[in-house]
């Protein structure tokens, strides 16, 4: 079995105005670098559009409906300061979210070892039945609940480790005793939660908060402190990542100092824990990263350490 890539071109075509920072040259420059010759081993596939029944595992019908009847034809529909709908971005979120399902069921299904799901818009922020932080749909907690429902996965892990703290997938997965939601960002920064003493009803919400500064070695500590034996104790069937890239030191909207080096080591202790727990079981989201280069670079350390272990 080799590593999958997931995406699809109308995650291109979703666009909020000039000069956001959330554009669609991010999802070209990890094409660009994806089609390095050392990637020539990756299954690629298109990202079908999210099962309506999917997507409503996680979110409400009537939030679902809202979203897709506020897409403009034309324009731009803004949800918060941050957050805008074009005409692209509906087809644009059923994609990344399907891209997300699509990858839980080929890795669940033994066709593939891992994946990394190369999709925008990103989901983190997406709470059950609110838009923000340029989130509309949670593709995370979709495959998370699509792995349980379709593959019979009784416990799944998500590791974020974006700049901005996930309170979206936390408040989804607040009161769920059978999925652990795991996060490493900075604090204070956007949206304010994460906080150590945010644990959840069943104690599977576990934040490790740092400060703006931290690099590579605050961060490594932290997830072999707070993080890693919590994962490792939860023995997880499958894991996920919220892959944010945007904790990398050229990174415009964090203030933390990773390098390609610390997205490498991490996906490799993921794979560790999934490799003793779930038969190495990895789906990837692509989540934030705006600096081109950081976010690239990053990307490509991430997918060529999923395929050395697959």
């Amino acid at each position: 079995m080799t590593t999958l890539l997931v995406t699809h071109p109308a995650c291109l075509a979703h666009e909020m105005g000039p000069g956001h920072p959330e554009r669609p040259d991010r999802l070209r420059a990890i094409e660009a670098i994806l089609e390095d010759e050392r990637f020539q081993g990756l299954i690629r596939e298109q990202a079908p559009r999210a099962p309506r029944g999917a997507i409503l595992r996680v979110h409400p019908e009537d939030y679902v409906a809202a979203l897709e009847g506020a897409a403009p034809a034309k324009g731009l529909t803004w949800l918060d300061a941050d957050t805008a709908m074009g005409p692209g971005t509906w087809e644009a979120s059923l994609r990344a979210a399907g891209g997300a399902v699509a990858a839980v069921d080929e890795v669940m299904g033994s066709k593939a070892a891992n994946a990394f799901v190369a999709v925008r818009p990103p989901g983190h922020h997406a709470e059950r039945a609110t838009a923000m932080g340029f989130c509309f749909l949670n593709n995370a907690a979709i495959a998370a609940r699509h792995a349980q429902a379709e593959h019979g996965a009784e416990r799944v892990a998500i590791l974020d480790f974006d700049v901005h703290h996930g309170n979206g997938t936390q408040d989804i997965f607040w009161s769920d005793a059978t999925v652990m939601y795991a996060s490493t960002h900075q604090m204070p920064l956007y949206p304010g939660t994460g906080g150590v003493h945010e644990r959840g009803e069943h104690g599977t919400i576990i934040n490790a908060p740092l400060a703006p500064g931290d690099g590579g070695e605050q961060f490594r500590a932290a997830m072999e402190t707070l993080i890693l034996p919590r994962l490792e104790a939860f023995r997880p069937d499958l894991m996920i990542i919220s892959a944010g890239f945007d904790a990398h030191q050229r990174d415009p909207l964090g203030n933390l100092n990773l390098t390609e080096a610390d997205y490498a080591w991490a996906t490799g202790k993921v794979m560790d824990i999934a490799g003793r727990h779930a038969r190495g079981r990895v789906v990837s989201v692509l989540e934030g990263g705006y600096d081109l280069a950081g976010l690239s670079r990053s990307a490509a350390a991430h997918v060529q350490t999923l395929m050395e272990g697959d």
